[in-house]
């Protein structure tokens, strides 16, 4: 089997989709990437699942995702294994790359979104992503696993879709948002809302806010570790500051500001700890130490250990914080591989 995607950015449209709020979107499209063969009997799939910032993407070898790509992780032999699973990573719904969301033209008004793009949750977004794998003949997902909201996602697919997942692998992760600085809406709302080109939400172009934008990057790149990422990659200061500029500068051109807040509200809603007795699949719960977003629980134990079904509790000794798991992939993928092929 090939190790490169047979898909490496197609899309889908999955039709109209009712949401949990009770609205319903007319048409949802949906962009996604796979790697490896799918099984006659539609048994042999995994579920890689992205995050907030991130896309569907961050498996493709060469693509530069700036908080760190997966794509050590997958094909031939990998934990990923592109010889013997059929990898899925989709972009999710309210994102800014292919997928349905703010900067999506409204069929029935024929034009953007924009701040009237529904709330979502993640139950919608693995909604979404259950829709998707049925049009693509997956019967059944060896595993879900994802970084930050990615395992936001891994978790919701456990509590919502029980029978249909072996296991998941929550990374950088956990069962809720802790509030912080990072996860305000009040302030990123203020940030935007101090660009004129915002308008209340109804900005007319996202590349009108590329300033704004490149400015929250480079604040999220260095709070999350990508300073120290590049250090050991034998970058000097000034070479660090331009590759992170260069990160910031291609992602704001890219992505949609009104997508920000709608996933910032799903993810501030997002908490499955009264739920975690419902967990059956197996599950690999992956903390680094250095990280402000998701860090070690002070008796460094999982804040899985609620969960029904067998619980491995990783936590990375790394400078990366945040941005660890693809950088510090070597200190978590033995375990990656023991959860999604047990018999190896």
């Amino acid at each position: 089997m090939n190790h490169s995607s047979r898909e490496p950015d197609a899309r889908l449209s999955i039709g109209p989709y009712a949401l949990h709020s009770g609205v319903e979107l007319p048409e949802v499209t949906v962009a996604y990437a796979t790697y490896g063969r799918l099984a006659p009997d539609g048994r042999n799939a995994i579920l890689a699942t992205h995050g907030y910032t991130a896309s569907h993407q961050m498996l493709a070898h060469g693509t530069g995702v700036a908080e760190g790509s997966w794509a050590p992780l997958i094909g031939p032999g990998k934990p990923l294994d592109t010889d013997r699973f059929f990898v899925v990573c989709s972009n999710i719904l309210g994102s800014s790359y292919g997928t349905t969301g703010p900067a999506s033209i409204d069929p029935r008004s024929g034009r953007p979104y924009g701040y009237d793009f529904p709330d979502i949750s993640f139950a919608d977004i693995v909604g979404v992503q259950r829709r998707l794998l049925e049009r693509l003949g997956v019967r059944h997902l060896r595993a879900v696993v994802g970084p930050s909201y990615g395992g936001f996602q891994a978790l919701q697919w456990a509590v919502d879709h029980a029978d249909m997942v072996d296991a998941i692998g929550v990374i950088a992760s956990g069962p809720f948002f802790a509030r912080n600085a990072y996860t305000d809406l009040d302030v990123l709302e203020a940030q935007l809302g101090a660009d004129p080109a915002w308008r209340a939400g109804a900005y007319p172009q996202p590349a009108q806010m590329h300033a704004t934008l490149h400015a929250l990057r480079t604040q999220t790149l260095m709070t999350y570790g990508m300073d120290a990422v590049l250090q050991d990659q034998g970058l000097d200061a000034a070479a660090r500051a331009q590759r992170i500029d260069a990160m910031a500068d291609s992602w704001a051109r890219e992505f949609d500001p009104g997508a920000l807040v709608v996933l910032l509200k799903a993810g501030l809603a997002f908490d499955v700890r009264a739920r975690l007795a419902q967990i059956r699949a197996d599950v690999l719960h992956v903390i680094a130490s250095t990280d402000t977003l998701f860090a070690p629980s002070a008796s460094h134990t999982s804040d899985l250990a609620g969960v029904a079904g067998a619980l491995r509790y990783v936590e990375m000794q790394t400078p990366y914080g945040h941005t660890a798991t693809g950088p510090a992939h070597a200190l978590w993928s033995d375990a990656l591989r023991q959860l999604i092929d047990p018999g190896r």
